[in-house]
């Protein structure tokens, strides 16, 4: 007896990103899914389709497939917006003068103290429709704009919420670490201390800790406080990742490798040696060319020495109210392409594959294969390469999280 399958898409272009030097082209495909997995992927040349079953039935008329897209690295819960601070840097002051003034992260952080949950979760949910409307179908959300544990627990709730209520499964991260508040002026290791001590234990033993971040630079925190931030992490258990070398090389990247961190963030200042402490940890090198562009930054992160050690590179938006307030997953890959010289294949693998290995969860999404989640996006264009070519207009159409249609463009 035929397996009866739930939805089967057919007609379709298939780009499965689940080969190593390719888009893992399949022309003329079906995808077949079945309890929120993928089945099976055919060609319709396989005589074995004609005994296919299904429930549904989607022709895609000849469109291309990819998998769902993923966001590995965003701010995307907070208050307000610094909209004045991206005047004063049109007039002149640079991005850590205005944080050295008490503006930047520190600006946002009393915005989202006096927001509350339902305003945060109602603000960052029209953001994340944007993203969903573009193919995301996984996102990673930090904390970091509460810096005290009552504002850092409301918007993990809220992070919680989106998971719950949105069409889209979110990676938790705890970034109590991403500023010294106004509160602890001058006493940086004093509120590294509450964040360790404190914050990270109860947060995480109420559930809302996925993963573990820190802000480690000049205007942030140094090696020694990151590491007492990575080793309370390690008593609990948590992984962790890391703001690093994005305006200076404090080796922020070799520490996190020896915590073995999921991924590693910005990296401009990346150095050539620490490269290889990445390969050695498999950390994610995550790129983030919407700030690289919002802060007109001139240092280009080492590409060419990253593919050399075939350290994976994830792309992100970054999305944050400061230094990437980018709602366009698509235009990271143009970016990414045009600024970085990524290679249209290497742009589509850094939101989809090596995305997912920079959240840890590329056992389940990020590529078109048998087992993994049915996380599918459905595209109107000719090849996949449009996809980082593309500046501006939407050819998303039909997004499938856990197998549901979430999104559908066609009518």
């Amino acid at each position: 007896m035929p397996e009866i399958y739930d939805l089967i898409l057919h007609n379709i272009n298939l780009a499965s990103m689940s080969e190593e030097d390719s888009y893992g082209e399949l022309r003329n495909a079906v995808i077949c899914i079945k309890n929120e997995q993928i089945a099976a992927v055919f060609s319709a040349d396989d005589p074995s389709i004609k005994q296919l079953e299904t429930n549904e039935s989607i022709d895609g008329k000849g469109l291309w497939v990819t998998p769902g897209l993923i966001d590995c690295h965003t701010h995307l819960i907070y208050g307000g917006n610094r909209v004045s601070e991206f005047e004063m840097r049109l007039n002149g002051a640079s991005y850590e003068e205005i944080a050295n003034n008490g503006g930047g992260i520190v600006s946002t952080v009393k915005a989202t103290r006096e927001s509350s949950k339902s305003e945060l979760f109602e603000s960052a949910a029209k953001r994340l429709s944007y993203l969903i409307d573009e193919g995301v179908t996984s996102i990673e959300i930090k904390s970091g704009y509460g810096l005290d544990l009552e504002t850092e627990k409301k918007m993990l709730e809220v992070a919680q919420q989106l998971d719950q209520f949105s069409p889209v499964e979110v990676s938790k991260t705890f970034l109590g670490a991403h500023a010294v508040p106004v509160e602890f002026k001058g006493r940086a290791d004093e509120y590294i201390d509450v964040v360790c001590n404190q914050m990270l234990p109860q947060l995480h033993s109420l559930g809302l800790i996925d993963c573990v971040d820190a802000f480690c630079e000049s205007i942030g925190f140094d090696l020694t406080q990151t590491k007492k931030v990575f080793e309370a992490a390690k008593e609990l258990n948590l992984p962790v990742k890391l703001h690093a070398e994005q305006l200076s090389d404090l080796d922020g990247s070799k520490l996190a490798s020896e915590y073995k961190a999921w991924s590693v963030d910005h990296l401009e200042f990346l150095s050539v040696e620490n490269i290889q402490h990445l390969k050695e940890s498999g950390t994610v090198a995550t790129l983030l060319p919407g700030a690289f562009y919002f802060l007109s930054e001139t240092k280009l992160p080492p590409i060419e020495a990253l593919r050399q050690e075939k350290v994976p590179i994830a792309l992100a938006t970054d999305s944050n109210p400061g230094s990437s307030p980018c709602l366009s997953i698509l235009l990271m890959l143009n970016m990414a392409t045009t600024f970085f010289k990524l290679t249209p294949l290497e742009a589509l693998k850094g939101i989809t594959v090596n995305a997912a290995k920079a959240i840890n969860r590329a056992h389940e999404i990020g590529t078109v294969e048998a087992g993994k989640q049915a996380d599918l996006v459905m595209w109107d264009i000719q090849s996949p390469a449009e996809l980082s070519y593309r500046i501006g207009g939407n050819p998303c159409q039909l997004v499938i999280k856990k197998g549901k249609i979430v999104l559908d463009k066609r009518h």
